[in-house]
């Protein structure tokens, strides 16, 4: 459980200057003139391949072995949450992403529930809402014909009509795997991290990130929608290109960006041990102004 006292600012290290409408709301918030809005599950994917086995498309340094890349996506300038931010792949958990019967590979709900510090029929919800959010934005679906198998292609008019299905809700990912007669792989997916949105935000999430290597045979696909652009990139020059101000990194972005970095290829990344605990950045007032402040003990690269 969060403790709510946190809700008015976590003791920590400022790291971010706010401004704007942000430190507006903080201000209000902190002041108790307006209520904290409670946050949606959600649920976002860092699906990662080893460097070099494409084109990185921000930073473009030459890659190790030993490196791994990471899909991203810059959000358009249209969207009222983090427009122009680089995310993965990710989204609120939709209804009914813990509903109707799924044929299901890897660990069962309790034990998701465990991993991720959830009821087991929530952690359910939240696996299908990162692989439905992962085939929605990227084209890549982490299911196959059986509990050992992985779908080799989903490009084509077919899969496409699909993934517009998903989006607009005409279908919903069990129907799909049920009707394509294939079993969700949540085996394939690593718990990563855990973040909550700030109190002081309009718009708020508690996002379980996952890791997952790129299946082989499938290809990503920029697919449009709330992204204006996608790209494979290394995350130390991610974190470059968010210092020289080129690209817009959020904190729990960069923070796992920077945790990917120190990993050694896609199988460290997926084998490392992981306790999952929940960062809740915190919202200070000082003489110069309204900062976001993180855990002393937390790694920010920016």
């Amino acid at each position: 459980m969060i403790d709510p006292a946190a809700e008015g600012g976590a003791p920590g290290r400022p790291v971010l200057r706010l401004g704007g409408r942000v430190a507006e709301r903080a201000r209000d918030v902190l002041g108790g003139r307006e209520e904290p809005v409670k946050p949606r599950d959600a649920a976002s994917v860092m699906l990662l391949r080893s460097a070099g086995s494409g084109p990185a498309d921000v930073g473009r340094a030459p890659a190790s072995e030993d490196s791994v890349e990471v899909y991203m996506l810059r959000r358009a300038a249209s969207m009222a949450f983090m427009p122009g931010a680089y995310v993965f792949p990710g989204g609120s958990v939709d209804p009914r992403d813990a509903v109707g019967e799924v044929d299901w590979a890897g660990p069962g709900a309790a034990e998701w529930g465990e991993a991720l510090a959830a009821p087991a029929h929530l952690a359910r919800a939240l696996v299908c809402a990162a692989i439905r959010e992962t085939f929605e934005e990227s084209g890549v679906l982490l299911a196959g014909r059986s509990h050992d198998d992985v779908v080799a292609d989903t490009r084509g008019a077919a899969w496409e009509a699909d993934r517009h299905a998903l989006l607009d809700r005409s279908l919903s990912l069990a129907d799909l795997l049920r009707r394509r007669g294939l079993v969700l792989r949540s085996d394939l997916l690593k718990p990563w991290a855990r973040w909550i949105t700030p109190a002081i935000e309009e718009r708020r999430y508690d996002t379980r990130f996952f890791a997952a290597a790129l299946p082989a045979g499938q290809r990503t696909r920029d697919v449009g929608g709330e992204a204006d652009q996608v790209a494979w990139v290394q995350p130390g020059q991610a974190i470059e290109a968010a210092r020289r101000g080129e690209i817009r990194l959020l904190p729990p972005t960069a923070v796992n960006l920077a945790e990917l970095g120190a990993c050694h290829g896609v199988a460290g990344a997926l084998g490392e041990r992981r306790e999952i605990t929940a960062v809740l950045p915190g919202v200070v007032l000082s003489e110069d102004g309204v900062w976001l402040t993180l855990p002393a003990e937390l790694e920010y690269p920016l």
